[in-house]
């Protein structure tokens, strides 16, 4: 993610594969900038290709590495300059062994926010009570596994939405097939794989004027399909969720319910979470990529 900084501050998202596959669409940008890296390990390639290319060809960027392994490239591997450069490294008991991100994802985007927006970290401990009796509550409740599971989401809850269907799509090896939009965007095509063995979740922001957008997209879909379970996350949803009120902060509680699927699919799948995909396909640290010097 790059923060561009002129008179006011720009943030972008800009994944680090994109920035790796095509620097020439992301390093010309001008003025004071951070680049922000995220890493559960801070190992993997594309986190390496990435402090390459500043290296090599803007080495004035600063830099801000937010990671949960203090052993990691992200953590360890020194800048040229005359950026500056900081590490965040996190409490180890959130590089979690498992091959999805979880307790790690959740750390680092409530880290970014301290760092980069007015998130009050006293909000810390609210959102910490209300996550207990959700985990305890979807560790006592035993949900089918679908073929086919649907993450819907608006604003900032978009990108958890994605988060969501990940974990899932990871930690069941595939098998079963994940979506995630928002929930204006779904009608425009992609609705067109919900079949009768398919799980629709669907996050209701915390602005009023944007729920009322989110429930009336759940209350269609029911309509559509009454023999599938559509679920609301969110205030007054079925999975109730008061939250801070802020959609970014809040997203560590609306994740939830899909890390538990997904820990609870993979377990009747007969999975391992730590490695469901028994070290064929994918891995738990994206390694073995082919960096290719940039030629300006």
């Amino acid at each position: 993610m790059l923060a561009g900084c002129s008179s006011t501050l720009r943030l972008e998202n800009r994944a680090s594969t994109d920035v790796v596959s095509c620097p020439q669409d992301c390093l010309g940008v001008r003025g004071r900038v951070l680049s922000v890296q995220f890493g559960r390990s801070g190992d993997s390639s594309e986190s390496i290709g990435l402090m390459d290319l500043l290296d090599a060809h803007r080495p004035d960027i600063d830099r801000l590495h937010i990671t949960c392994n203090p052993n990691g490239a992200l953590a360890t591997r020194s800048a040229p300059g005359p950026g500056e450069s900081r590490v965040l490294a996190l409490p180890p008991e959130t590089h979690d062994s498992a091959f999805a991100m979880t307790s790690s994802f959740t750390t680092m985007l409530l880290s970014a926010l301290a760092c980069l927006t007015e998130f009050d970290a006293g909000a810390l401990h609210g959102l910490a009570s209300e996550a207990r009796p959700l985990l305890r509550q979807a560790a006592e409740t035993q949900v089918p596994r679908p073929g086919r599971a649907v993450f819907l989401g608006s604003g900032a809850l978009k990108s958890v939405a994605r988060e969501s269907a990940l974990k899932v799509l990871e930690l069941t090896a595939g098998r079963t097939v994940t979506q995630w939009d928002s929930p204006l965007g779904y009608r425009h095509g992609p609705k067109a794989a919900v079949d009768d063995d398919t799980q629709v979740y669907v996050m209701i922001h915390p602005d009023p004027q944007t729920a009322r957008y989110d429930m009336d997209v759940a209350r269609e879909i029911k309509a559509q399909f009454p023999n599938i379970p559509v679920k609301t996350i969110g205030p007054e949803a079925d999975i109730a969720i008061r939250g801070t009120g802020h959609a970014g902060a809040d997203a560590v509680l609306y994740v939830l319910p899909a890390q538990m699927l997904a820990a609870q699919w993979s377990a009747e799948l007969g999975l391992s979470v730590d490695d469901p995909f028994q070290g064929q396909n994918l891995s738990r640290v994206v390694s073995g990529v082919t960096l290719y010097d940039w030629n300006q």
